[in-house]
């Protein structure tokens, strides 16, 4: 057995937990190490791809509960929801205003796209881990693509060259917000910033 062989039998008997957090965002954890605290797990477990299928079948909303709550109950009251979060230190600049500003070093997050098939794959689900890894401890976001805006025109995935550039939404702090990255294959990293939606915010 070659090595990439032993590697791919080894991921694919990898298990995982989708777990979920007070603001019902998931996220998958390894099932041999202990969830941390904050989530929880909701009862599915399996292989990688399984867990992602199922992630992207149930996490249809990504705005946060919270979130969801505030515009409901404004709707309900017939008036237009604030819906922004206070800033415990109006000192510290929020994550997302220091990712809207400029360019920042990304790549596919460790463990969730190692290599070009599970970049692929990933791709085809509509789903990708992305992290901005000058952030404190690297800030790993979950993005839902946004197929119509992605250029994979340049990729060539088979021997691993050429650029992709991928466009997907999530809420980050309460804020809708578009990703972009750009990524070289070769490396699987490259750079990326956010854009506040602020049209999602105000609908």
């Amino acid at each position: 057995m070659t090595a990439n062989s032993t590697s791919r039998v080894e991921e694919a008997a990898e298990q995982y937990n989708v777990v979920v957090n007070h603001e019902e965002q998931y996220s998958i954890w390894p099932i041999d190490r202990e969830i941390p605290l904050g989530w929880r797990a909701v009862g599915t477990s399996g292989s990688k791809e399984i867990c992602l299928k199922y992630i992207e079948e149930v996490w249809t909303d990504m705005r946060p509960l919270s979130l969801r709550k505030a515009m409901e109950a404004a709707s309900a009251a017939g008036e237009t929801a604030d819906l922004t979060e206070p800033d415990p230190d109006p000192q510290e600049e929020s994550l997302v205003s220091r990712l809207s500003q400029g360019e920042h070093k990304v790549r596919l997050a460790r463990g969730k796209a190692e290599g070009i098939p599970e970049l692929r794959q990933s791709i085809t689900r509509g789903y990708v881990f992305v992290e901005f890894t000058g952030t404190r401890g690297g800030t790993e976001l979950g993005i839902r693509l946004d197929r119509e805006n992605c250029d994979l025109a340049e990729a060539d995935f088979e021997n691993r060259k050429g650029h992709i550039q991928l466009t997907g939404r999530l809420v980050l702090d309460y804020v809708p917000v578009c990703c972009r990255i750009s990524v070289d294959l070769s490396t699987l990293e490259g750079t990326g910033n956010l854009t506040v939606e602020e049209a999602s915010v105000a609908s």
